[in-house]
């Protein structure tokens, strides 16, 4: 792929989630959205970077901080927003909404809202492939918040020993929730303790997205090489508060000119500058008009959208 095609994919991905988690702030107070939101903003350039990187349908999981996975993995927003809406044309049919979405038909097998429960399920996806000799990574996306819990030490043991095809994604926005890392941690570097098991690791700050694709495709490759699991560790800035629409500066627990060097680096703001360097101005304006014309027309699908029959509720559950 040319750097002009990469960088033009690159863009209209981090755009319309930016632009996808807009509409839903600007929309949000109108109460017709009832599910919770943990917005993407900030991070925009982790889930089009990875994403690219990976074959389409290579599986792979994340969080409940979902929107830029999923619009990252699929591209589509009709049935993202009317799952937002609670619609029957959501994805699923409105008893997801934002914190579960899933399209196995696209590769992504589901966004769970409980910390660190997607990770042992990657492992079984990975076993899987490995068993069946498919070729296939599966990546998993997590906060580091979920490094606290035991079930990713288990899972990176399990996976370094096992050498499964695992690609883990470490979205390391330096909280959980509202509790700071150097609270929580008895050390001080993620990666160089993750370094002490047989699994490669690859660090980045950049919000630059062809920079995390490039880092993606050299965990890819290291996992080729030597069979061995991978870790991604990706630092960035949550813009808005751990759940909600609005900014939450004046909760105390983080100050604001923490915020100012990362919004100077703003992942679409860098891909932008670079996308209009390749192809100019006017391409790229016309790229945003489309992606602005697929958001409003996304937005009025799902709220012209009914409601799931009262049956939905008792349908497609194990008991």
């Amino acid at each position: 792929m040319s750097a002009q095609a990469l960088n033009r994919d690159l863009y209209r991905t981090v755009y319309l989630i930016r632009r996808a988690e807009e509409a839903i702030k600007e929309n949000y107070l109108d109460d017709e959205m009832k599910t919770p939101m943990h917005m993407s903003m900030g991070a925009e350039a982790i889930a089009a970077g990875v994403c690219q990187a990976l074959d389409r349908h290579d599986p792979v999981l994340g969080t409940y901080r979902s929107h830029g996975l999923y619009l990252a993995k699929t591209g589509e927003s009709d049935r993202f927003f009317a799952e937002m809406y609670g619609r029957d044309t959501g994805m699923a049919q409105g008893k997801a909404g934002s914190m579960h979405l899933s399209a196995p038909e696209e590769g992504l097998i589901g966004t769970s809202a409980i910390v660190a429960s997607n990770i042992p399920v990657a492992l079984g996806a990975a076993f899987s492939h490995k068993q069946r000799n498919t070729g296939r990574v599966t990546a998993v996306f997590f906060g580091d918040g979920a490094i606290d819990e035991g079930v990713f030490w288990e899972s990176l043991n399990s996976a370094s020993l096992m050498k499964l095809p695992v690609l883990f994604v470490c979205e390391d926005n330096g909280y959980a929730v509202h509790i700071p890392a150097e609270q929580r941690h008895g050390y001080s570097d993620i990666a160089e303790v993750v370094s002490r098991f047989d699994c490669g690791v690859h660090r980045s700050e950049s919000t630059d997205a062809e920079v995390i694709y490039t880092l993606t495709r050299d965990a890819l490759a290291d996992m080729s090489a030597t069979g061995r699991p991978q870790f991604l560790h990706l630092k960035y800035y949550r813009y808005l508060e751990h759940v909600g629409v609005f900014e939450d500066f004046k909760a105390g627990y983080r100050p604001r000119d923490a915020f100012e060097p990362w919004l100077e680096r703003d992942p679409v703001k860098v891909q932008r500058e670079k996308v209009v360097g390749l192809l100019g101005e006017e391409a790229v304006a016309a790229l945003e008009a489309e992606i602005d014309q697929q958001v409003a027309k996304s937005l009025e699908f799902a709220k012209q959208s009914p409601f799931p029959a009262r049956s939905a509720v008792v349908e497609d559950v194990l008991a």
